[in-house]
């Protein structure tokens, strides 16, 4: 039944700098929608952002900056990535390191965004 996922949403502590952060370090378009929202969009997909205490409704059960954890799929080799990382002082939490994703073996590295969101950033093998 299900082809895709189109959006996902984060609830952030501070809208700007997680747009700052996902423009600067992944390359992500930030796009304003509705009446001001914000999104980061990139290939075919776009995370919508809430700001924490004022989310949108309907809207998660507990939403909170902090608890989602992504894999974002590159054809960036991982060794430019972690160069690129660090030079936008993101810390790399691990990798390169081999994990399994959807469509089979990939080589992954982790940091976190600002709101302590677990990135993994990841190229096919």
């Amino acid at each position: 039944m299900i082809e895709r996922i189109d959006h996902i949403v984060f609830t952030v502590a501070d809208v700007a700098a997680t747009c700052s952060f996902y423009e600067r370090v992944l390359g992500m378009r930030v796009e304003t929608f509705g009446e001001g929202r914000k999104a980061l969009s990139f290939g075919l997909q776009k995370i919508n952002l809430h700001q924490y205490g004022k989310e949108f409704e309907p809207k998660a059960k507990a939403p909170a900056p902090g608890c989602q954890d992504i894999c974002l799929i590159t054809g960036v080799p991982i060794a430019e990535v972690m160069k690129h990382l660090a030079a936008c002082n993101v810390e790399i939490e691990e990798g390169p390191i081999k994990r399994t994703a959807a469509m089979g073996p990939i080589n992954s590295v982790y940091f976190r965004d600002p709101d302590g969101n677990l990135i993994e950033v990841s190229n096919y093998l």
